[in-house]
């Protein structure tokens, strides 16, 4: 048997480790291990509740957006307080479009030169390559020229001495299978993308005044007060450079990005065999379409054992359902609680014991969440099986569409099933983004339309009232099911508590040692290197991990480098 540590994980948000026993070749046990704590949870005691969505983003240098607009749905939740649906308009279209920016920086600078052999693309024909990306889509830049210019860059870095931004990698690693056309059309999207994912970023800004770290959101609504004249404002003008960043988003994301992703499903057929872990699923429904919180643009519920015909929906924000559901429990992590058990989140304490890594006991500052009872999977496969299973019609149209072109591209058809893996999370993740920009589209359409109508407000102020007040506030970021949780005495925070889309799935055991997520999805996954472990990553990354907001230290004794240890 060999032990792999590969501590910390790269290209992910915080720090995370990971361990692995590997046997004949595959992996037979894992630990998935968050390597620091937040304390925001302490942090936020005692405060007003209208500051704590500026101090909760701030959780992540990644995921800012999603806990602002989860935060003051929490509270609004708690006093039941109705939002102006221009507001919830304007939230929309700045979490859509947060959405695809980590979308398309997932997938093409995070995880796709765990697929990609970047020296094998100096080896390419960059003609070749182009008719190849011109066969596949309509993109404008697949054309010669673009791949002879990419061709160049990458021989300038090599004649330079080193590969720049593609220094670190497992070149020409037995798991790499691109032929050198398809790594260099794939190298030549990835610097594409970098140019892209600027629009979705831009429309953050335009709207929420900043990125990262939005300032507009408010408990009520949002700063933005609206206009169709007044240059001081959010006005047409303004939301037209909004459309026009939205289209550019939607021609990549539809010819390149979809494209992409189907060619490494069907290159990599083998990997939907591996990573699929725990098959109980979690989403919520999100994009509200009133101010109330009970119609929203796309659904979310939960579904037992991969079976889809088990979904229960959840259907509004305070849903009794997801309320009463949800517990995390500390048996095999850094924390003590009061009493045995796993504890509700309004309940939820957040009291540090750190023991050093023990195989069998307390190895994570990850908190171990489970619905009713049960270890979940969130994120976009989650929220693309759900989504199906609910009968939503855009997931469906884009998920058949992804299937069909995997099953062209393979030679061979590839069912739903294929979706429980590895490389089914990258499809999902896709398929979310081509519903996201559509969304994003048609949210443009109703504010527009709102205020054509004379329809203005954006505000309600809240009022506190005296005594205990408790609420949730739930979204599907992109990483998966994001909720706060908070407990008001009297105007002040009395508890929080945040349960975030990478504690679900990078989670230690629970108190029953059921595995997490990634620790289920790495069973049995090869190893053809233990020096160079690959294929842990591939499965790993595929989660996109946020360690920074699954956390709840800092160590100012020990500066631990950067190393990856098999023995």
């Amino acid at each position: 048997m060999t032990r792999i540590t590969i501590d910390p994980i790269t290209r992910i948000e915080g720090h995370l480790r990971i361990d692995v026993d590997v046997n004949n070749g595959k992996v037979s046990k894992a630990w998935s291990s968050g390597q620091m704590w937040r304390g925001v949870e302490l942090i936020l005691l005692g405060r007003d509740p209208r500051d704590a969505w500026a101090i909760t983003q701030r959780i992540c240098g990644v995921c800012t957006t999603v806990h602002a607009i989860c935060s003051v749905r929490a509270v609004e939740n708690a006093l039941q307080l109705e939002v102006p649906v221009n507001a919830q308009y304007i939230r929309n279209m700045i979490v859509l479009a947060h959405s695809i920016h980590d979308f398309i920086v997932h997938f093409y600078h995070l995880s796709a030169l765990d697929w990609v052999d970047v020296t094998s693309a100096l080896k390419a024909d960059p003609d070749k390559a182009a008719s190849l990306g011109e066969s596949l889509s309509s993109w404008s830049m697949n054309s010669k020229h673009e791949m002879r210019k990419t061709h160049q860059r990458l021989k300038n870095f090599v004649n330079g001495g080193q590969l720049g931004i593609f220094t670190n990698g497992y070149w020409g690693h037995p798991a790499m299978k691109l032929s050198p056309e398809v790594n260099l059309m794939a190298v030549a999207h990835y610097l594409q993308a970098l140019e892209v994912q600027r629009h979705a970023n831009k429309i953050v800004a335009i709207l929420g005044s900043k990125s990262p770290h939005i300032q507009n959101v408010a408990v009520g609504g949002v700063s933005n007060p609206l206009a169709t004249d007044s240059q001081a404002v959010l006005t047409v003008e303004r939301l037209m450079a909004v459309k026009e960043h939205i289209d550019a988003l939607n021609d990549f994301i539809k010819n390149v990005y979809m494209v992409d992703v189907g060619a490494v499903g069907a290159f990599y057929a083998e990997w939907t065999k591996y990573g699929e872990g725990v098959t109980n699923y979690l989403s919520v429904p999100d994009i509200p379409l009133d101010g109330k919180g009970t119609q929203f643009a796309f659904p979310g519920g939960y579904i037992a054992n991969k079976d889809l015909k088990s979904y229960k929906p959840i259907t509004k924000f305070g849903d009794e359902y997801l309320v009463k559901g949800v517990e995390e429990a500390v048996k095999h992590s850094w924390y003590s609680y009061n009493k045995s058990g796993a504890l509700h989140p309004y309940s939820g304490e957040t009291t540090p014991k750190y023991t050093d890594f023990q195989d069998g006991g307390k190895y994570s500052w990850l908190k171990s969440p489970t619905f009713y009872g049960k270890p979940a999977q969130v994120g976009p496969l989650a929220r693309v099986l759900t989504n199906l299973a609910a009968g939503h019609e855009a997931t469906t149209k884009y998920a058949t569409g992804t299937l069909d072109l995997v099953s062209k591209l393979a030679g061979a058809k590839v069912g739903l099933d294929a979706m429980h893996s590895t490389i089914g999370r990258h499809a999902a993740r896709m398929i979310t983004c081509c519903v996201n920009v559509d969304l994003l589209g048609q949210q443009w359409d109703l504010l527009l339309a709102n205020m054509a109508k004379g329809d203005l407000k954006t505000f309600n102020k809240p009022t506190f009232p005296k005594g205990e007040q408790m609420g949730v506030g739930f979204h599907e970021a992109p990483r998966g099911a994001l909720s706060h949780w908070v407990v008001i005495d009297n105007g002040k925070i009395k508890n929080y508590q945040c349960v975030v889309p990478s504690t679900w799935n990078a989670c230690p055991r629970n108190e029953n040692d059921e595995p997490g997520p990634y620790e289920a999805s790495l069973m049995n996954n090869p190893i053809a290197d233990p020096e160079k472990p690959l294929e842990v990553l591939r499965t790993v990354h595929s989660f996109d991990p946020c360690i920074a907001c699954a956390i709840h230290l800092v160590d100012k004794e020990n500066d631990t480098t950067i190393s990856v240890k098999a023995s």
